[in-house]
């Protein structure tokens, strides 16, 4: 502490004259500026004024902590009154907080990752359960979802949107009833009920008009669409719409069927479903199946506030880093429902891993555990044999620089204290 305050230009005589924001600004502590003032017997008196937003600026300027907490502390001072010293001592506890917060070099964090997140994770449910109080939408959660967010699956087994509005619309219920009949994808099944003539080898529909009124499309749009879509003769008799095969036989009659049950004349193809709920004053929908590209150019929708449980899509969309931020919040949200707490950093080091070459990879033999460049660790994993039988044939070298293979033949790993090494010079 002498040694800084001698740095720093402080003797003596300019100690007595000085203040707890002076010592604070030659980079002491405001707890040890206090001790060092109460040393030499001089009253403590500290500045009562107002931290202005410039000072905050200047202030956040000097700390060397990472961006995302700089920013964090930035909107957080600002909304509150603070003196100039409160702000220095606030500062202080939080670069004290990150140091101790600070992973000691060599510490073997990935091990310690996968232990904090596969001790969680053997208290998980199998079980499927309802989302977020949405009952008339099922979504996987529990094991099987976390399981899906690491194996990065290319689609979630019950792929779903939440979808919110913009501020012109989204407290008008009617508005959003009819931005969802837009979306939600509609096939002629929707629109009425399908019989087959065997007689005449026809498909005779007949359209629900309260049903078109809803989803504000005509008889002749129907007609016309089928007729694009289907590519077959397409008759319309008032509210029946007539529909014949290219050949009139019974396999092309139940071919076409199928191909009218899966065309959508309307709507984003995937987005099978859309319930709509009211929460915190504004509407929002939830959707079954996911189309986010498709999603985002619709009309009415905020775009900055539209989320998919669909990484791959994500990664497609809005590229890798949007899909690294999806990996940590899928997977913290499916932890946070069960129950488990788990250290946000776990889960970032193990998004990191899966998207820092720049690709959404699974932790598996088919993304990362199957491209390490060790032999030992890739057969340790799965397939023993055919890992050491291929690297045989093509005379791969493992340098022995992982924690596995060196585990495996029994020396020290190059983690922690085995991460050290001691050289003895003589003199």
């Amino acid at each position: 502490m002498a040694q800084m305050l001698c740095g720093a230009g402080f003797t003596l005589t300019k100690l007595k004259k000085a203040s707890v924001e002076d010592l604070v600004e030659a980079g002491i502590t405001s707890t040890n500026a206090k001790s060092i003032l109460k040393k030499i017997g001089k009253p403590i008196e500290t500045s009562k004024g107002e931290a202005s937003p410039e000072l905050i600026d200047s202030r956040l300027r000097g700390l060397h902590l990472p961006p995302s907490i700089i920013d964090e502390l930035q909107r957080d001072l600002k909304t509150v009154k603070l003196t100039e010293t409160q702000l220095d001592e606030i500062l202080q506890m939080t670069v004290d907080a990150y140091e101790r917060a600070k992973v000691e070099p060599c510490e073997a964090v990935g091990t310690v990752a996968a232990q904090s997140i596969g001790e969680p994770g053997t208290q998980m449910t199998m079980r499927t359960f309802h989302y977020a109080g949405v009952a008339e939408i099922s979504i996987t959660l529990g094991l099987p979802r976390l399981i899906e967010i690491l194996d990065a699956r290319k689609v979630p087994s019950t792929p779903m949107m939440t979808i919110r509005l913009k501020d012109e619309i989204k407290r008008d219920r009617d508005e959003a009833r009819k931005l969802a009949w837009e979306i939600e994808a509609t096939s002629l099944l929707d629109l009425g009920d399908l019989s087959i003539d065997l007689a005449e080898m026809q498909i005779i529909m007949d359209l629900n008009e309260k049903t078109l009124s809803q989803r504000s499309i005509t008889s002749e749009e129907i007609a016309q669409r089928t007729r694009d879509n289907l590519e077959v003769d397409v008759r319309l008799d008032g509210l029946k719409l007539i529909i014949h095969p290219e050949q009139p036989s019974y396999r092309e009659l139940l071919q076409l069927v199928e191909k009218i049950r899966s065309t959508a004349l309307k709507g984003i193809e995937g987005i099978r479903r859309i319930v709509i709920r009211k929460e915190d004053e504004e509407y929002v929908l939830y959707t079954e199946g996911s189309a986010l590209k498709k999603i985002l150019h619709c009309d009415g929708i905020d775009p900055t506030r539209v989320k998919t449980n669909n990484i791959t899509e994500i990664a497609d969309v809005l590229g890798i880093e949007a899909a690294r931020n999806s990996v940590i919040s899928e997977a913290m949200d499916t932890l946070r429902e069960q129950g488990l707490e788990v250290d946000v950093r776990h889960i970032m080091l193990a998004a990191d891993m899966m998207t820092c070459g720049g690709e959404l990879k699974q932790i598996g033999r088919h993304g990362i555990a199957g491209e390490k460049s060790s032999v030992l660790s890739r057969a340790a994993f799965e397939v023993t044999v055919s890992h050491l039988l291929d690297a045989a044939i093509h005379g791969e070298v493992d340098e022995l620089s992982g924690v596995t293979e060196n585990v495996i033949v029994g020396q020290p790993i190059r983690l922690g204290t085995g991460d050290v090494e001691l050289v003895y010079r003589g003199g």
